[in-house]
């Protein structure tokens, strides 16, 4: 007696894979997003444990950048490195880079993510209205509201697409020198908002969480959209598209 062909297993097995890993990128995504709300309520809250810290750590970099002018014009420097302006102009240039690789979804990826960020950035400070920390010889006059901190998302935002586009070219010990040097960075510009009191810590904490939850939604999007285009789920570890590190590379 014939017997019948068993369907291929594959394809079932590899769409549980992917509703695994959606599960798993959205409860990573609520788990940074709570962290969020909670800090918004307390400012909003003017939680006085939180506002003495923001007020200390305020002050007394203030008064140490004052004193040592060095480390004042350091920080500015680290500023300047992460500004939002900085960050647009850096990945418009990977835009094109990766546009003239003909990577279009990639070059999709980069764009929707810095310009949504700077979108989302500048609807959250509306809503909170938080005045910027104000100190009697400022170091720099920064328009604008406080909270969250434009450069510290600007900067986490910027370092991840970067780091989510260019692992596949990255291996060994110039991967982990990388991803070392990107997380020293986003620290030390967010270190820098405060030392300069353009940001209160509440701002730079709020900048990173809600920059880190942006990255999380838009790098759950794009796995989606590789699973609807007939791709292979990838670890985010792993980078965006770990198919196309030849085109993406030089």
């Amino acid at each position: 007696m014939p017997t019948l062909p068993l369907a291929d297993p594959g394809p079932s097995r590899a769409g549980a894979r992917f509703g695994a890993r959606a599960v798993l990128l959205l409860a990573a995504l609520a788990l940074v997003a709570v962290p969020f709300f909670l800090l918004l309520l307390l400012v909003e809250d003017k939680w006085r444990p939180l506002l003495e810290a923001d007020d200390g750590a305020r002050d007394s970099l203030h008064v140490y950048a004052l004193a040592h002018p060095g480390f004042a014009r350091a920080m500015q420097v680290l500023s300047d490195t992460g500004s939002p302006l900085a960050w647009q102009i850096i990945l418009a240039g990977v835009v094109v880079w990766l546009l003239w690789r003909r990577l279009f979804r990639i070059a999709a990826f980069v764009a929707v993510t810095g310009i949504g960020s700077s979108v989302l950035n500048s609807l959250v400070k509306d809503a909170v209205h938080r005045a910027r920390p104000v100190v009697s010889s400022p170091l720099v006059h920064e328009p604008g509201l406080s909270f969250p901190s434009g450069h510290a998302q600007a900067a986490i935002v910027g370092y991840a697409v970067l780091l989510l586009v260019f692992l596949p070219v990255l291996h060994g010990a110039w991967r982990r020198l990388v991803v070392s040097f990107a997380a020293v960075m986003v620290l030390a510009i967010g270190f820098s908002r405060i030392a300069l009191a353009a940001h209160y810590v509440s701002d730079v904490l709020a900048g990173f969480i809600l920059g880190a939850a942006w990255v999380a939604a838009m790098t759950a999007a794009f796995s989606v959209w590789r699973r609807e285009r007939g791709r292979p789920p990838v670890e985010p570890s792993e980078g965006l598209a770990p198919e196309a590190a030849s085109r993406i590379g030089p």
